[in-house]
This record gives structure tokens, C-alpha cells and sequence, in this order.
């Protein structure tokens, strides 16, 4: 059987922690077959402003982001909150090759999103029905939910009946 040269696989994760208590950083880390890269955002809470940015790029073919460190400090002082996306491409750039570094800086702030909505779900009732009506209604009322984690991805119970706007 002849090898395989098509291999690829992928590892992306967030992690958020809480250092103190006014502070969350959180951290998306990319590893696949030609990419190696991290991205760290330390946020001031309760205002949510990216007090600081850094991270790393390094890609088999295309080599390093030379200039990520300055493409990263544009995101000081900027709210973690509604349209991220837009934001984040305007301040570090839309070329192609950036699209990863968007990617996983969005990926970031998610992280700081999720991390205090589950500051909401200990509030959820104890009985299994009521919960589940809980959580459901609570992507409905937060679209931005929708997609975010395993529980309220496409397909899944919880957001069955949802059916977002592009």
C-alpha cells in the first residue's frame, strides 16, 4: 500500500484563565501538519478591554508573520464584544495569509465571552427539562453563542429549533 501524502491534522484549542480579579487572559493555539502558532489576549475586566496582545506564526511554506507583534499591539484598548470579527481584520489586516491570525484572535475573545457566560448557566434550574429550556433560550437570546462550543453547535439539541441569520 502506497504511503499516504495527503496527511494532514489539526489541534486548535482556547483556554481562558483568571490571574486575578480583574484580569482574563485568554489563549487559542493552533498546531497542524505545516502550522504552528499561539495567540494571547489579556483582558481587563468588567469593561472587557484587551489590555495586551501577543502571540506567534510560524507556517512551513509561508513562514513566519515577521511583523505580529505590531499587527497584535493595534487590538489595545479595544472592547471585547459584538462584531469582533470586522474589527480585528481592520486593525491587523485582510490579506489572505492573515486569515488564521483573524481567526484565532476572534477564537480568543469567544473565549473570554463563554467564559463569563458561564457565570450565567449556574443559574440554570435543576430539573433536566428546565435546563434544557434554559440553555436554549439562552443562545436564542445571545446569537453569538450559537456555533461556540460543542453543546451549541449546529445539529445539536440545544439549537435544533434555531435557525440563525447568516
Amino acid at each position: 500500500m502506497a504511503e499516504n501524502i495527503l496527511y494532514f491534522s489539526m489541534n486548535r484549542c482556547t483556554s481562558v484563565e483568571q490571574p486575578d480579579a480583574d484580569t482574563l487572559v485568554s489563549t487559542c493555539r493552533l498546531q497542524d501538519t505545516l502550522t504552528s502558532a499561539a495567540v494571547t489576549l489579556t483582558v481587563k475586566l468588567p469593561d472587557l478591554n484587551i489590555q495586551a496582545a501577543s502571540g506567534r506564526f510560524r507556517h512551513a511554506v509561508r513562514g513566519e508573520i515577521a511583523d505580529i507583534a505590531e499587527r497584535l499591539e493595534k487590538l489595545q484598548g479595544v472592547r471585547v464584544g459584538s462584531g469582533m470579527l470586522k474589527i480585528i481584520e481592520g486593525l491587523i489586516g485582510e490579506e489572505a495569509d492573515l486569515s488564521q491570525l483573524a481567526y484565532m484572535v476572534e477564537e480568543a475573545c469567544h473565549g473570554v465571552i463563554l467564559t463569563l457566560t458561564k457565570r450565567v448557566l449556574v443559574h440554570a434550574p435543576d430539573d433536566a427539562a428546565g435546563r434544557f429550556a434554559f440553555y436554549a433560550n439562552m443562545v436564542k437570546d445571545n446569537i453569538r453563542l450559537y456555533n461556540r462550543c460543542a453543546a451549541f453547535a449546529e445539529g445539536t439539541p440545544l439549537v435544533a429549533d434555531l435557525k440563525p441569520s447568516a
